[in-house]
């Protein structure tokens, strides 16, 4: 039989699952060196800005590309792509096969003869003939059909997506636009992603800071909470709930009747939007029922947050660890995103007829693309755990103090070196397994989408209680993982042994805890529901007018789940805090027993506050009568320093 464990918050510790962090960093040169041939392969601008058919990136300065006597010139003032054939566009290999030049402007009226383009070029600066034809010699030179754009040009603009002059005449914008609706039906998933988010970057960013905004909202909710607080905070919840599931419904039905719907990112989002008016269908129904059965205990959620707000207090910087978390988060995104787009645009440059260039993609972009994936989830869940085992060691070393009045000096200081000298290998562990669970959902997920087309009902069925079978596990296991890390900022033990500690004082005194976590828990996902519902709905707002050519509910996908991200960040500190403190709790009771040799380190309020809430006064038995265990030796807990 397994010894008790002897709960000490040690002075002295070795580090923990060392093994596992050089399994990470082995992992990160791996996306260090994915990220260095994106870079070196990639061309993200060409995405971003679009090019011309000799190599050239438009809006920018470029370099020559050998065999290509066109390339390498500077385009800082042409920052539009101009075909010189747009009314009869034709797709050859995924690629439109008029001649594009970057211009400086399209031309607003219709140009009927080549004296009409030399005085465009004069007037406007805008060259509309292939670059090695001089203006004057427009009329001049024999070849200047050839050269020039098929006649008569018809009236363009810019076009926000991809900077592309799109004609205005009826005719032509209709082979136009049927050309461009097959290129990016032939692109794949990853390309047609890197669209969506590109064309829609300004809302992206815009829909981040609110989700910000919003988070800090929901913090001074639960930092200043009162009773009308929480219900303010409910009601909006189960306002935003509805009218979110309302307008996909809406969206849906109205994208589905839509006749000009031709588009396969347009088919996407249709389908898309069926999933997400289902899913938050179900979760509103879900929410609702359980804030209904819970309605009743409201007052008790404004204690839990007094006693949590109580124990922040105490510690003010915990406050402000959300936002090094997020700075972090926001570093690293970026450092993603800007591989992402690198990697989507790697291709090596090849010479055709006429010195014009072409760039084919690499083989095997996509087995880095999913490695890439990986590192975003592994990442990210490694630097939410960081912040956690800060926390809870930051709370550890305060709960551990006999002078409540003078509390440690900078625990939050301590505990992130503690962190950083020993338990980064325990961090490293337990956000892999997070990762593990993720990783099999998102596949299934694809599985999933790709079994539409066969109509395999069975099959469809199956793989989606799967997935619902992993996202159960996960929550579970972020609940598990908590724990662990409290008892090894506890401890100072590696993650299994902690686990296995923190699973047999849980069980022990789950009857006293298990409720109080449970409902304080549930709050606290309300305040993420609140932030990820209203950014959604934002979203919904600012995509729907940008329908064209965009795959926007995936990037409403990132968009929610970035919100969801940032609101966990920051509520995180209420939700580490509650979770930590009552296994400190339990650990408490369970080593002392509240007489003058052996005194409870909670103060009595907690205590009663704990006893009230499970309504478990009358029933304890005084610990003064339980025999003494083995690591009962009338020594107590010592202060972490």
């Amino acid at each position: 039989v397994t010894e008790p464990r002897e709960w000490r918050p040690l002075i002295y510790r070795k580090c923990t699952d060392l093994l596992w962090l050089v399994l990470f960093f082995i992992f990160w040169a791996g996306l260090m060196f994915i990220a260095g041939y994106a870079v070196v392969a990639g061309a993200a601008e060409r995405l971003v800005l679009g090019y011309d058919s000799f190599g050239n990136i438009c809006g920018r300065k470029n370099s020559p590309v050998k065999g290509a006597p066109l390339s390498g010139q500077d385009m800082t003032n042409k920052k539009y792509v101009f075909f010189l054939n747009s009314c009869n566009l034709e797709m050859q290999s995924l690629e439109i096969s008029s001649v594009s030049l970057c211009v400086s402007s399209c031309p607003q009226e219709q140009l009927n003869s080549l004296e009409d383009l030399q005085s465009f070029a004069r007037v406007n600066g805008s060259s509309l003939c292939v670059y090695n034809l001089n203006v004057s010699s427009y009329t001049l030179n024999p070849k200047a059909s050839e050269l020039c754009p098929t006649l008569p040009v018809p009236p363009s603009k810019s076009f926000p997506l991809f900077n592309r002059c799109v004609p205005q005449n009826p005719e032509c914008y209709s082979k136009y636009a049927s050309t461009l609706i097959n290129v990016v039906n032939e692109m794949d998933a990853l390309h047609r992603i890197l669209a969506g988010i590109l064309a829609g970057r300004d809302t992206v960013i815009g829909l981040s800071v609110l989700s910000l905004v919003l988070s800090f909202i929901v913090i001074l909710t639960f930092t200043f909470i009162r009773t009308l607080l929480v219900h303010t905070l409910i009601a909006l919840v189960v306002f935003g709930l509805l009218f979110i599931s309302g307008v996909l419904w809406w969206l849906y039905y109205d994208y589905r009747n839509d006749p000009s719907t031709e588009l396969e990112t347009e088919k996407e989002n249709i389908k898309f939007l069926l999933g997400y008016a289902v899913f938050s269908t179900i979760v509103t129904v879900v929410l609702l029922s359980l804030i209904l059965v819970l309605r009743k205990r409201l007052q008790f959620t404004v204690q839990l947050f007094r006693m949590v707000n109580k124990v922040i207090s105490r510690i003010p910087f915990l406050l402000f660890q959300p936002l090094w978390s997020f700075l972090i988060f926001i570093v690293f995104w970026v450092f993603w995103v800007a591989v992402l787009l690198s990697l989507g645009t790697a291709g090596t440059a090849q010479i055709t007829s006429g010195g014009q260039v072409e760039y084919r993609t690499v083989s095997g972009i996509h087995y880095m693309a999913w490695y890439h994936f990986v590192a975003l989830i592994w990442t990210s869940e490694f630097i939410l755990a960081c912040q956690q085992i800060t926390i809870a060691g930051a709370m550890v070393t305060c709960y551990f103090n006999r002078n409540k009045n003078s509390p440690p000096r900078h625990p939050v200081l301590s505990s992130i070196s503690v962190l950083f000298c020993y338990h980064l290998g325990t961090v490293v562990k337990g956000s892999f397994l997070i990762t593990v669970l993720r990783i099999p959902r998102i596949f299934l997920l694809y599985l999933c989408n790709f079994l539409k087309q066969k109509e395999s009902t069975c099959a469809k069925c199956m793989f989606k209680s799967c997935c619902s079978w992993f996202w159960c596990l996960e929550r579970s296991l972020r609940c598990f993982n908590q724990h662990a890390y409290t008892t090894a900022a506890i401890n100072g033990t590696d993650f299994c042994t902690s686990a296995k500690d923190a699973v047999f004082i849980l069980e022990k005194k789950s009857a006293k805890i298990a409720s109080i976590i449970c409902f304080g828990g549930f709050i606290i996902f309300l305040g993420k529901v609140f932030v990820v519902c209203f950014t959604v709905f934002g979203g919904l707002m600012a995509f729907n007018y940008h329908r064209e050519l965009q795959a926007w509910v995936v990037p409403l996908l990132l968009v929610g789940f970035f919100a969801y991200m940032v609101s966990h960040n920051f509520l995180s500190v209420f939700e580490v805090t509650v979770d930590a403190l009552f296994l400190c709790f339990a650990i408490d009771m369970e080593t002392n027993d509240g007489s003058a040799e052996k005194p409870y380190f909670m103060d009595q309020e907690l205590l009663s506050f704990v006893n009230q809430s499970n309504k478990l006064t009358e029933e304890q038995k005084p610990r003064s009568m339980k025999p003494l265990q083995d690591n009962e030796d009338g020594t107590e807990l010592q202060p972490m320093v």
